[in-house]
C-alpha cells in the first residue's frame, strides 16, 4: 500500500490553508478569500472574502486590481422592479465602517474578473490588490476553490447577466 496519495493530498490541503491565512494592512484584515469561475470554460469569475476594519476610523474600498483578467472590478447584485437580480459595477466602491466587516459573498458584493487570461483551476492562487481610501493597498493571495457549495452565501433569486460586458 502506498502513502504517496495521502501525503500529497495532505500537502495540498496544508498549502491551501497557508494561503488562506488572513491578510493585514493598516488595520484592515481580509479573511476567507476564495475565487470561483461560473463554468470550466468561463471567461469571467469572481472572488469573495470578508474584509474587517479593526481601526477606529471608517474606510472605503475604492478599487481592485489583478493581472488574472483583462478587467477586475468591484460588483454587487441588486433586485430590479421585476424581482430579477442584476450584477452591477460599483465604481465608488464599498464602505468599510470602523469595527465592522464588509461581507463580499455570492449574491452580494464581490470582486469580478472579466476576460480571464487563464482558466480558474482548483488550488491555483490569484493575486488581488484591494485599494482602500485610508489603508492603502492590501495584496491578497486568493485561492481558487471550485468545491464550495454552489449556493454558499447566495441569495435566491433570478440572475440576469444581459447587461454584463465580456
Amino acid at each position: 500500500m502506498s502513502f504517496k496519495p495521502s501525503v500529497f493530498a495532505g500537502a495540498v490541503a496544508l498549502s491551501l490553508s497557508v494561503f488562506a491565512l488572513p491578510a493585514w494592512a493598516d488595520g484592515i484584515m481580509v479573511k476567507d478569500p476564495y475565487a470561483r469561475a461560473s463554468a470550466s470554460m468561463s471567461t469571467s469569475g469572481a472572488a469573495f472574502m470578508m474584509i474587517e476594519n479593526v481601526t477606529g476610523a471608517d474606510d472605503q474600498l475604492t478599487d481592485v486590481r489583478s493581472e488574472a483578467a483583462e478587467r477586475t472590478e468591484l460588483h454587487t447584485h441588486e433586485e430590479d422592479e421585476n424581482g430579477v437580480m442584476r450584477m452591477l459595477h460599483v465604481e465608488a466602491g464599498f464602505a468599510v465602517p470602523a469595527g465592522e466587516t464588509l461581507k463580499m459573498q455570492r449574491g452580494g458584493h464581490h470582486v469580478m474578473f472579466l476576460g480571464l487570461k487563464q482558466p480558474m483551476v482548483q488550488g491555483k492562487i490569484i493575486p488581488v490588490t484591494l485599494v482602500f481610501e485610508n489603508a492603502g493597498e492590501v495584496t491578497v493571495e486568493v485561492p481558487v476553490d471550485l468545491e464550495r457549495k454552489p449556493m454558499h452565501g447566495m441569495s435566491h433569486g433570478k440572475m440576469d447577466h444581459s447587461k454584463m460586458k465580456p
